[in-house]
């Protein structure tokens, strides 16, 4: 796994394979009466998610292979984690559950910890569950109230720990937890096991989505935790722990709303070849795909692209790539829900029923854009990081990317992404200049419009790959070289428009330009060369439109 070496990963062959076996265990076990059924009884299905384990084996991906795993690496775990929510994303719930709960284990644990734990996982299919959310703190692991205080018990030297956790998957079914706890000498992991005295559940969460998956509090009153329990045998690493592998989980939750999206999309797809309206199909009605359909599939495919670059690079060896995995994470989640958003108009009436999936998709697919980090959170990251990049390079990152995305072939729309890079640039200089970030609202803007910029300057470089024939070799290979181009135009026209309207807008809106600034402003944010850049995006789209509807030859 993520150790700062390269990490090979499991070949193509045994991934495919892993894949396949996920996708005809679904269909035998879990056929769409009974994902409905579990959805409607809120009910977890424990007994499947541990035959998932126990037959299929999928557990041992992500453990290292001299612990009995595969050794999977991050971009064999985004592949497995796409094609499980496709399935249904509260049962991949369950499974990302454990795959977070060895997390702490597998980067700060000692050689002991990781062959006993990670052992125990390969060999037993155990559940596990993480830990580290609390009622009053949410998201921010530094206001930890759970305390461990170190005590004996029957000569055994270790820590009482005492405090709650709340929305933790698995929360009422692992066999082991790690729990992130406020030692004496900081925050620190703790696994405790499943029984242990004073350690307690809730009742399940009533939870608007991912029914099918088990959320639940946790209580901790004086349990008692061996020393040897203690991750790493250090107190205080806890968050730097958790900090090492926020790349890699969050890629994670990127590929759930990346499979649930297309699940719905595809769902969409497949309705309109065969609804007819005013004598056609809706798949031939440019009002309804141009809308709902080819603008989501642009989107899915950047986020895509994104995780394929971070997850490519974290193995690597370049490290836990927290900002990257956060970009991946805010496009793909936000994306796939406005793609099962797009569907359930798409399905029209239909799409408002349980029936056709797509409503319950929507449902459950909102839960990505929240745990593992909010939008908002990660807006936050993306933009504090790329702005101390901005100030670093005096101005120069993204002009830099944007000559290097320029240098691209044509066909991938590099030209149109280099546009946006620049503009980008640009903006960040008046935003610095104008000291528009003391305004949050704007700094998170920023992010938002950074993560557009950099997806489309990946979704370049795939498409450019691919026209080289050198696209990774576990890649989805959903679409060819000239698809993959024309979706890249459309994205970056897309990219650069809205650094362009928008940059303007939140500028002017937080007073940083004057009126008589702003039409040299709009020659800063290359306005009227990315209105040009606009033709021939519908050209495109209708491209992209027969591609996805299976009308090109």
């Amino acid at each position: 796994m993520i150790t700062g070496a390269p990490v090979a990963g499991i070949d193509r062959e045994s991934l495919e394979l892993t894949l396949r076996a996920i996708c005809e265990f679904a269909d035998q076990k879990l056929p769409t009466e009974t994902i409905l059924e579990l959805d409607t009884t809120h009910e977890f299905p424990e007994a499947l998610v541990r035959e998932m384990c126990n037959e299929l084996g999928i557990q041992l991906l992500f453990i290292p292979e001299e612990y009995g795993g595969m050794g999977g690496g991050s971009f064999d775990v985004y592949r497995v984690c796409e094609v499980l929510s496709g399935i249904d994303l509260g049962v991949a719930t369950g499974v990302l559950a454990t795959f977070l709960g060895s997390d702490p284990i597998l980067w700060g644990g000692t050689d002991e910890q990781k062959a006993r734990w990670l052992g125990r996982i390969a060999g037993e299919g155990l559940l596990m569950a993480y830990g580290a959310t609390e009622p009053e703190a949410g998201s921010d692991l530094g206001a930890l109230r759970t305390v461990a205080r170190p005590a004996e018990a029957g000569g055994v030297a270790g820590y009482r720990i005492n405090g709650a956790k709340m929305w933790i998957s698995n929360g009422g079914y692992a066999d082991l937890y790690s729990v992130l706890a406020m030692a004496p000498g900081g925050p620190t992991w703790f696994i405790v096991e499943k029984g242990a005295e004073g350690f307690g559940h809730g009742k399940p969460e009533d939870k608007h989505g991912i029914r099918a998956s088990n959320t639940a509090a946790l209580s901790f009153d004086d349990v008692f935790v061996p020393a040897g329990d203690l991750v790493g045998g250090v107190e205080g690493q806890g968050l730097v722990q958790a900090q090492l592998v926020f790349g890699y989980t969050r890629l994670m939750v990127a590929a759930f709303g990346l499979g649930a999206g297309w699940a719905a999309l595809d769902r969409a797809i497949e309705y309109s070849k065969t609804r007819i309206q005013a004598g056609t199909p809706l798949s031939e009605k440019t009002g309804y795909t141009h809308k709902l359909i080819v603008p989501h599939a642009c989107r899915l495919e950047a986020a895509r692209a994104y995780i394929e670059e971070t997850a490519a690079r974290i193995d690597a060896g370049e490290g836990a790539l927290g900002t990257e995995g956060a970009i991946a994470k805010y496009l793909a989640t936000e994306a796939g829900c406005d793609a099962a958003d797009a569907a359930i108009q798409a399905l029209g009436g239909y799409g408002y029923t349980r029936e056709y999936m797509v409503e319950k998709i929507r449902r459950d697919v909102r839960i990505t854009t929240i745990y593992e980090g909010t939008s908002e959170i990660m807006e936050m990251t993306i933009a504090r990081d790329r702005w101390q990049a901005h100030l670093k390079t005096r101005g120069q990152h993204y002009h830099t990317e944007a000559r290097a995305l320029a240098a691209l072939d044509p066909a991938t729309g590099g030209a149109i992404a280099a546009l946006a890079s620049e503009a980008l640039g640009n903006l960040l200089e008046r935003a610095r200049v104008q000291r528009l970030t003391r305004n949050q609202h704007v700094l998170f803007r920023l992010g938002e419009l950074v993560a557009y910029v950099e997806c489309a300057g990946a979704l370049t470089r795939r498409a450019e790959s691919a026209l080289r024939g050198t696209l990774h070799d576990k890649a989805d290979a959903r679409f060819d070289a000239e698809a993959l181009c024309a979706i890249s135009r459309a994205f970056a026209r897309d990219a650069a428009a809205r650094v362009a309207l928008d940059g303007m807008r939140w500028c002017v809106g937080a007073d940083g330009v004057p009126a008589a600034e702003r039409t040299a402003f709009e020659k800063e944010l290359r306005s009227a060369e990315i209105s040009g850049a606009q033709a021939g995006l519908l050209a495109d789209m209708d491209y992209i439109a027969d591609v996805l509807y299976e009308r090109v030859t």
